[in-house]
């Protein structure tokens, strides 16, 4: 998984087009590419630089409680939605109805509950798939969801997740997007049963921001480490609620950089 992803770093570096953005940044950018990690080979999470595992689970737990105040993140030391709040103007809050908004409720639907009866009754189906993307509700979102949508797929007692992303920061975002996902889909195999299998990434506007070049490019100096694994407990998906231990992570130090809102 990490060579694929310092390949995509390279891929952007050599190949990258200029774009501009909303946030005023700019980006170097490149359109349509595609990760894979089998999760037998352990947990998705980088180790060319040092990552923050609390606010990636944090954030997780959030999204699956069907919360969308900011108020659980910034009590739990997760600071990753702080620079939207503060652009968007509002004083109560509330993101909007992002993505806890449409996983749990959208127009009244619980698709995280509808996600799992269908894969324990109907696993065969091409249907197991949770969107966040709600056309009638943008307008009412912070910021419209970069990973827009989900698709889970049963095989031979495996399960394998392929999430999509539409806008992907891929020096900041990205690796907190893959290890996210990969602890969704062993939160599922919890409480389906099923055995882990690929996580898979679909990724369309593939971009580093201008002020994330020289990071990117010490980060490909770095060798990766064996990936660490995950022992789950607790594990109450339709309630937000999980506890984990991260075993043998190592990894390099932190490399800073600036998030664009």
């Amino acid at each position: 998984m990490e060579k694929q992803y310092k390949k995509l770093l390279k891929d952007i570096l050599e190949n990258g087009e200029k774009k501009s953005d909303r946030t005023g940044t700019g980006t170097i950018s490149v359109f349509g590419r595609t990760i894979r990690h089998n999760m037998k080979n352990g947990f998705p999470l980088l180790t060319t630089k040092k990552m923050h595992m609390k606010s990636i689970m944090t954030e997780l737990k959030w999204f699956l409680k069907g919360d969308t105040n900011i108020k659980y993140l910034v009590d739990n030391d997760c600071n990753i939605w702080n620079g939207d709040y503060e652009k968007s103007g509002r004083t109560d809050g509330d993101l909007g109805a992002i993505y806890g908004k449409q996983w749990r409720d959208c127009n009244g639907i619980d698709q995280i509950a509808e996600l799992i009866n269908g894969l324990k009754k109907n696993p065969d189906s091409r249907r197991h798939i949770v969107s966040a993307w709600n056309v009638g509700e943008l307008d009412q979102m912070t910021l419209p969801p970069c990973h827009y949508a989900f698709q889970c797929y049963v095989n031979n007692g495996k399960l394998s997740l392929m999430w999509n992303q539409r806008s992907v920061d891929t020096f900041l975002g990205l690796p907190y997007n893959i290890a996210s996902y990969g602890m969704l889909l062993l939160l599922l195999c919890e409480e389906t049963g099923y055995l882990p299998s690929e996580l898979i990434g679909s990724l369309g506007d593939v971009h580093l921001y201008s002020n994330h070049i020289e990071q990117a490019k010490l980060q490909l100096t770095r060798e990766p480490y064996d990936l660490p694994t995950v022992k789950l407990s607790n594990v109450d998906v339709l309630r937000g609620d999980f506890d984990y231990e991260l075993m043998n992570y190592k990894s390099h130090p932190k490399i800073k950089a600036l998030l664009s809102n």
